[in-house]
């Protein structure tokens, strides 16, 4: 592998990693409401944000609506 591959993957995995770090502060400060109902306190706050990141595309696509049909009640 030479330097260039593994500069873009380690770049790409940066950039996959800054973007579920503000998706997953944006989700916390603004959009748990919509995902749940129950008020959630703020040391639970802290040790759902890891998994916010690492899968921001589905809870972003969540937020927006989508989601299975069995999901949306």
């Amino acid at each position: 592998m030479s330097a260039g591959v593994a500069e873009s993957i380690w770049l790409g995995l940066a950039l996959y990693v800054g973007i579920g770090l503000v998706a997953g502060l944006g989700t916390l400060m603004f959009g748990l409401g919509r995902l749940t109902a129950a008020d959630v306190p703020v040391r639970v706050r802290l040790l759902i944000l890891p998994g916010l990141a690492a899968l921001w595309p589905v809870v972003l696509a969540r937020l927006a609506g989508l989601g299975a049909p069995e999901d949306r009640a």
